[in-house]
């Protein structure tokens, strides 16, 4: 029996509340256990130096945890002066998910921003901020659509996440804090509707694991993004009919 008393393929319990933040033009509140994330989609009308004059536009991600979100105040980074390493990490693979399941030429020379703030930490931040963030960027992609500044939904795929890794010897599905504090083997995967790998991080936090080892994670890992998948169609509502049009 695993700490929380699931199955060791069975998820946390999720919870989305859509439109959480009235000023941003995507907004998402997603509990996946007791870890809780705010997304927002906000647009900026430039993009980085190196898409200057190409048309194509950007997506990319900010990610913070607020004080109060872990059980040692977290100190801002702000404060440090700088981002810490697996801050800069976070924020890579949000801004790498989203722009796999985007079509950027659609966008038009504009940046969306994806800031994913984490209230509360009991494991899988990064793997909840890409799902919320995934979210917040169909509602934004909704109103670019509704204020003329798009054409088209640029978006191709879903982009889910979850985390999975070796436990006491167990494979185990979402691992909450206490979970992955133990894990041998920790892994988080980014997965679309195809069942096609977007991203995978994994490694052997105490030792190695073996080919077939990988090969049931990620089977793990797959049934648990299609079940996300399935979160998101139902948060984002009649917003599906945005997804896979530009194929």
């Amino acid at each position: 029996m695993r700490i929380d008393g699931r199955n060791n393929d069975e998820l946390r319990q999720i919870k989305i509340i859509t439109n959480y933040i009235l000023n941003a033009s995507g907004s998402v509140l997603i509990e996946m256990g007791n870890t809780r994330v705010i997304c927002t989609a906000t647009i900026d009308d430039k993009v980085p130096p190196f898409l200057k004059g190409t048309g194509k536009g950007w997506i990319t991600g900010e990610y913070g945890m607020i004080p109060g979100s872990t059980r040692v105040r977290k100190v801002r980074e702000s404060s440090r002066g700088r981002p810490e390493g697996r801050t800069q990490e976070i924020q890579r693979l949000i801004g790498r998910s989203l722009r796999c399941v985007t079509n950027m030429d659609l966008l038009g020379e504009r940046t969306i921003w994806i800031d994913c703030d984490v209230i509360q930490a009991d494991g899988g931040t990064r793997t909840c901020s890409v799902t919320g963030g995934y979210i917040a960027l169909v509602q934004c992609i909704k109103t670019m659509l509704d204020q003329g500044l798009i054409e088209k939904s640029p978006i191709k795929n879903y982009a889910a996440a979850v985390s999975v890794g070796i436990v006491n010897n167990e494979i185990m599905l979402d691992l909450c804090y206490e979970e992955d504090s133990l894990a041998t083997v920790d892994m988080n995967l980014v997965m679309n509707e195809k069942k096609e790998l977007i991203e995978i991080q994994g490694t052997g936090e105490i030792s190695p694991f073996t080919l077939q080892e990988l090969n049931a994670l990620v089977e793990l890992g797959q049934m648990g993004t299609q079940q996300i998948i399935n979160y998101q169609k139902e948060a984002l509502g009649d917003l599906i009919c945005l997804v896979g049009q530009e194929i």
